[in-house]
């Protein structure tokens, strides 16, 4: 009899554990099959200058910045493609020795000097842009680690600039140069793997407009910038 009760005991204890292993629920996993990559950005470029009359060199380090918020369109099943389309704000400055000041009349004079010839002189300017971006990237909705080339154009428009000549007896600046082409575009280019990336600009379109240097040789430079962009969910 006492036999009899140890094992109707056992049978009911393995019986009750068995119950409590098939009931336990495990969580649902979500899967989002229809992410998207909107991304804040912020950039940290080295500016040029192409296309720049004889004589002109830069010197120091020309710094670019800029910051913005991209919204992501994808365009196939797998979300592998997609266009991007944003709003930002860039910073550039360049040091260079394309000089400009006012004659007597006030007419602004553009001028290649050597370094020698002034203590220091820069330009400097600040726009809101428009980036529009062709997107390749192989990511997925378990990971936003992934590789990408994000190809487009971008669309600036200059609020305020500056130039500054300090020519060792008077200090010329120049606001707002009515000569600035107040609308600039270019074409852009990133890639790179997660938060790191590469970043190209290659303006296409003069930074002044129907300007000729003191020699009489039209100033028809361009901008390029280079350096590191980094995209953030």
């Amino acid at each position: 009899m006492r036999l009899f009760f140890s094992c109707l005991f056992l049978v009911s204890f393995f019986n009750v554990f068995s119950q409590e292993e098939k009931s336990e629920v495990k969580p649902v996993v979500k899967i989002d099959s229809l992410y998207r990559e909107d991304q804040f950005y912020f950039s940290v470029t080295y500016n040029l200058l192409s296309q720049a009359p004889d004589g002109l060199k830069q010197d120091k380090f020309s710094a670019g910045l800029s910051a913005g918020f991209l919204r992501d369109i994808p365009l196939n099943k797998k979300r592998t493609h997609a266009i991007a389309a944003g709003l930002g704000l860039s910073y550039q400055n360049f040091f260079q020795n394309l000089t400009i000041f006012p004659d007597q009349n006030g007419t602004l004079v553009y001028n290649v000097n050597d370094y020698n010839e002034f203590v220091s002189n820069k330009y400097r300017q600040y726009l809101v842009d428009l980036p529009i971006e062709f997107r390749w990237r192989n990511s997925t909705y378990e990971s936003h680690k992934f590789w990408r080339i994000y190809a487009g154009l971008k669309f600036s428009y200059v609020i305020a600039s500056k130039s500054v000549l300090d020519d060792g007896e008077k200090t010329y600046k120049i606001t707002n140069n009515p000569n600035v082409n107040k609308f600039q575009y270019g074409a852009s280019i990133a890639a790179g793997y997660n938060t790191w990336n590469v970043y190209f600009y290659y303006g296409l379109n003069p930074l002044f407009k129907d300007v000729k240097t003191f020699s009489g040789e039209d100033l028809k430079m361009k901008t390029i910038s280079a350096g590191l962009i980094f995209y953030i969910l």
